[in-house]
C-alpha cells in the first residue's frame, strides 16, 4: 500500500464576502482526503491571504467567493502572490461564478475554477494534482 503525501494548502475568503459555508466544507473535504488544510477565516485582504500562503509554506491556495467580486479578488490574490515572490503557487477559485468569467480568471493566472455542483472528488484531484506540480518545481 502506497502512502500519499500530505500536501498543505490555504482556503481563503478573499473581500467582504462572510459566506463560508462552502470554503468550511471544501477544507473539510481536503482534510478528509489527507490534506493539511490552513483556513484563513473570512474578510482577508489578497494581501492578508498571500502571506498566510507564504508564512504557512502551502503547494496551493484555494479561494472562495459568493458575493460576485471573484473577477477582481482572485486575480488581486494571484497579484499579491507574485509581490511577495510567491508568483508559483498555484491559485484555485470557486464559488458561484457564471461561466463566461471562468476563461477571465483563467487567463488571470487562476488554475481552475468550480462552480456549485462540482464533484468533490474532482476538486480534491485538482488540489492534489496542483501540489504535485508545485512540489515538483520546489524540488
Amino acid at each position: 500500500m502506497s502512502v500519499q503525501k500530505k500536501y498543505r494548502v490555504l482556503i481563503g475568503k478573499p473581500g467582504l464576502d462572510g459566506h463560508d459555508r462552502g470554503a468550511k466544507f471544501i477544507a473539510r473535504a481536503l482534510r478528509d482526503a489527507g490534506f493539511e488544510v490552513v483556513y484563513t477565516g473570512i474578510r482577508r485582504t489578497p494581501e492578508e491571504i498571500a502571506a498566510a500562503a507564504v508564512q504557512e509554506d502551502v503547494s496551493a491556495v484555494g479561494l472562495s467567493s459568493l458575493s460576485g467580486a471573484h473577477l477582481s479578488l482572485f486575480p488581486a490574490v494571484v497579484e499579491a502572490l507574485e509581490k511577495v515572490g510567491a508568483g508559483d503557487i498555484p491559485v484555485i477559485g470557486g464559488g458561484v461564478i457564471p461561466k463566461e468569467d471562468i476563461k477571465v480568471l483563467k487567463d488571470a493566472g487562476i488554475s481552475d475554477v468550480f462552480t456549485p455542483g462540482t464533484p468533490v472528488g474532482h476538486i480534491i484531484a485538482v488540489f492534489r494534482s496542483a501540489c504535485e506540480l508545485q512540489e515538483g518545481r520546489r524540488s
